[in-house]
């Protein structure tokens, strides 16, 4: 399990305390600490005390380099976790690199990584452990002290899981990080992420969607706590409907979507890391996606548009 903190005292006791109760034992935390103000970094002594063989924090000394004391930010210090695990397998009595990104402040259903790892596994056996998979769960999602708000995201938010291939996945993100687990295949080929990936758990379903396969598991083994102070954080979907006189102002907008233009960037980075190895079809879905940088609003939903159809 991958484990980047940031003043996350608060909540991480008991997110902790939820992997350490896993049905499924044979494991080990890597905790990369991304300089916190708070108490976090005695929270995490006093459990890597408490279980020294299955918890280990990432000494200083072997921080990436030019960023000792610095804040790397959750995509590039999960990136650094995950070429850590790679280089550092057998120190950390690894055959085999399956991992699982985790988050600070969610808790994990008793039997998540027993599951996930089940699923992983017959998707190997199916389509070669030489291949990058990623498998990905719903979440249910919970207030501050655990309360329930929705029993599932994906329905909370409407997303549509069945648009998981490549060319879909590149205007749309359907993985939420904290359930992903990936094999060491997917690692391997998805680093190094861009500066340009909008974020890790992106950047890491394009590179299985294109290169191996995305699955997801319809059932929620996160319970996936909103604070206030979420990196990202679950915001349902509006539904209800709009005017035409709205569409309309939305249609004409000459404002361009700050969004699409960061995916516009991504998927420019996409095709420049993996673009000799992709299929036309994926070339061009990369390509018409590029042309959502556009500064002007209403040719830049156009290309959205088209891009969707590919």
């Amino acid at each position: 399990m991958l484990l980047s903190t940031y003043n996350g005292e608060q909540f991480l006791p008991e997110q902790l305390d939820s992997l350490f109760r896993q049905s499924y034992e044979k494991f080990v935390i890597v905790v990369r600490d991304d300089e916190s103000s708070d108490n976090t970094r005695t929270v995490l002594d006093h459990y890597a005390e408490q279980y020294p063989q299955r918890m280990h924090l990432v000494p200083v000394p072997e921080e990436p380099a030019n960023t000792v004391g610095k804040n790397l930010g959750a995509s590039s210090s999960y990136g650094f976790l995950l070429q850590y695990v790679l280089d550092n397998k057998k120190r950390l009595g690894l055959d085999s690199a399956y991992v699982l990104l985790c988050d600070q402040d969610d808790v994990w259903v008793p039997d998540k990584v027993e599951n996930q790892l089940r699923q992983m596994l017959d998707t190997e056996q199916q389509i070669g452990t030489n291949k990058p998979v990623l498998v990905h769960s719903d979440l249910r999602v919970v207030n501050e002290n655990l309360q329930v708000i929705a029993e599932s995201l994906v329905r909370f938010q409407s997303l549509e899981t069945e648009r998981n291939r490549f060319c879909q996945m590149v205007v749309s993100n359907l993985v939420t990080g904290c359930t992903a687990m990936l094999n060491e295949s997917l690692a391997r080929k998805a680093l190094p992420f861009s500066d340009r990936a909008i974020m890790h758990d992106w950047w890491l379903a394009l590179v299985a969607a294109a290169f191996g396969k995305v699955i997801f598991m319809d059932q929620p083994l996160v319970q996936y706590r909103q604070h206030g102070k979420n990196a990202i954080g679950a915001k349902e979907y509006p539904r209800a409907s709009q005017s035409w006189l709205d569409v309309l102002r939305r249609l004409i907008s000459l404002k361009p979507n700050s969004h699409l233009q960061e995916v516009a960037r991504q998927a420019q980075a996409f095709l420049v890391q993996y673009g000799k190895e992709l299929s036309p079809h994926e070339r061009k879905g990369l390509q018409q996606a590029c042309k959502m940088r556009v500064p002007i609003g209403h040719l830049q939903r156009l290309a959205y548009r088209r891009a969707r159809r590919f």
